[in-house]
């Protein structure tokens, strides 16, 4: 199975990512570091990444996936065509999305050193989401309102890995 942890900045990815990685003994792939350095430029500018932009970090992580047999990805996926693209690393795939609300997110960026995200891109990341819609039937929903011991658990409820 491959999880794609996804999300706007700030919504706990990366975090949940590390927790699942450590108790399942899977390896984590981070997306961000993924991202080529014109992309981090752009989101250290606080200019928004486009399609264009996000096509060729998609294949990558697209062409990591497949190279696993079991692995957690930390990746926005904020469009259906995102993770569309996504899918094409195997029947395997799932979508958690950790769903966290602006005002907790604006606070977690704030909080947040040593990122290249910039805080001011978060309504045009909110603007871009498409939450996973009933027909995706490899996503679920968490709401990402607790600790990341709390997420890491429900995931493996959730997607019954334990």
């Amino acid at each position: 199975m491959k999880i794609v942890l996804m999300g706007v900045s700030g919504s706990g990815k990366s975090a949940v990512g590390r927790a699942l990685a450590r108790q399942l003994n899977w390896p984590l792939i981070e997306g961000d570091d993924l991202h080529p350095p014109a992309n981090m430029d752009k989101m250290r500018r606080g200019v928004p990444l486009d399609d264009e932009d996000r096509r060729p970090w998609l294949e990558t992580l697209v062409n990591r996936m497949r190279s696993q047999d079991q692995v957690i990805v930390a990746c926005s996926a904020l469009k259906q065509s995102y993770r569309d693209t996504l899918r094409a690393a195997g029947d395997d795939v799932r979508f958690v999305f950790l769903r966290v609300h602006r005002q907790m997110l604006a606070g977690r960026l704030a909080r947040r050193r040593s990122h290249f995200f910039s805080p001011t891109l978060l309504d045009s990341q909110l603007a871009t989401l498409q939450p996973p819609q009933t027909q995706e039937a490899d996503a679920i929903t968490i709401d990402a309102d607790a600790s990341v011991a709390a997420l890491a658990k429900r995931v493996i409820q959730q997607l019954q890995l334990g």
